[in-house]
């Protein structure tokens, strides 16, 4: 079914399609859109599902701690301040390894007070235990919101999904909304391989000591690893399934190419453009745009960036005293190569609020 929506009405279909069955989000500025939508989906029964209203983020993200724990789907969403307040249960759901998928409306953190996009909000999250999936057109943000929550489900890990504020947030694009009926078969029913039960006891999160937490941490490290394989499974049956896939990475007109772009979000957009211009001015240049950041895809950029001589990182976000986000941990993970299969990495801030 073709229809022309803003993103975040995108990410309402994503979810209502997914057969969500809690939701819990308190509005802000650019991701209000996205739970307003939910709540009339709720409110005139398309969406059958639970509207936990409450008082703040982290209020929502604990509301839905709860009800992934019970074995139910669960979701939220927020931006900025929002996310920041939710920080430390984040670390919660992550820690307990349980299948929350949220959306982040990318937006920058003040000081000084600001209401547009930049990546710092889920950037400063990287920590937290959770899949970050960022993407480019509103398209992906509905097929996204549907895989992400197979993702989580498979690997037992919180997935977040982000899309850039304004941009792509309130921007109307064309979208194929996947059908219905298709969309159960590539997504059932969550069938939780642990939940709170009382026929079936057990204690969640409880004080444990030093050996049971590092081998609780080892186990989540060991799950987030799995990410990039069951991703690539997954996107090939969405793309046996509805002709769409995005991957971990992507590459565009790379081949041959001596210097690539490297970005994420919308910026993705512009750069396509430019690359295409470029090449048509007889220039060896091409893109690779990264959609998963965490866990980072060390090995797939590896593999695609052999033979290319310079690389140019677009990060829309800084961490103050460092650098861009995205080349440090490029940087990172291309440390260790021999220097001649190294690239040159460049690292350029821009587009922040």
């Amino acid at each position: 079914m073709k229809k022309v929506m803003v993103g975040n009405h995108a990410v309402a279909w994503g979810v209502r399609l997914a057969r969500v069955e809690v939701i819990s989000a308190y509005p802000i500025t650019p991701q209000t859109q996205v739970v307003e939508k939910l709540s009339e989906m709720c409110a005139d029964g398309t969406l059958p599902a639970r509207f936990i209203k409450v008082e703040s983020e982290h209020s929502a993200m604990a509301a839905v701690i709860g009800a992934s724990a019970a074995g139910v789907r669960a979701f939220t969403a927020s931006s900025s301040h929002g996310l920041l307040y939710m920080h430390e249960m984040l670390h919660w759901a992550g820690g307990a390894r349980l299948p929350i998928v949220m959306v982040d409306v990318n937006r920058a953190v003040g000081a000084p007070w600001n209401i547009w996009t930049d990546q710092n909000d889920s950037l400063s999250q990287r920590d937290t235990g959770w899949v970050q999936l960022y993407c480019e057109t509103n398209q992906e943000v509905v097929d996204t919101t549907i895989m992400a929550f197979k993702l989580a489900e498979s690997l037992d890990v919180p997935v977040m999904l982000t899309l850039d504020g304004f941009y792509l947030s309130h921007t109307a694009e064309p979208v194929d909304v996947p059908d219905q009926e298709l969309v159960d078969r590539f997504l059932p029913k969550r069938e939780a391989h642990f939940k709170l039960d009382t026929e079936n006891p057990h204690a969640f999160g409880a004080l444990v000591k030093p050996d049971a937490y590092m081998e609780m941490r080892w186990l989540q490290q060991e799950a987030m690893q799995k990410v990039p394989a069951t991703l690539a499974i997954i996107e090939a049956d969405w793309l046996r399934m509805f002709g769409r896939s995005y991957g971990a990475i992507e590459t565009y007109k790379a081949k041959g190419a001596d210097l690539l772009l490297i970005t994420s979000g919308t910026v993705t957009s512009t750069a396509r453009a430019v690359v295409d211009a470029r090449r048509a001015a007889g220039e060896k240049i091409g893109l690779l745009k990264v959609k998963m950041f965490r866990p980072f895809p060390t090995e797939l950029l590896r593999e695609a960036l052999r033979g290319v001589r310079r690389v140019a990182v677009l990060d829309r976000n800084v961490s103050p005293g460092h650098g861009g986000i995205f080349a440090e941990e490029l940087r990172s993970a291309l440390y260790d190569l021999p220097d001649a299969e190294r690239p040159d990495v460049y690292g350029y801030v821009l587009g922040l609020g």
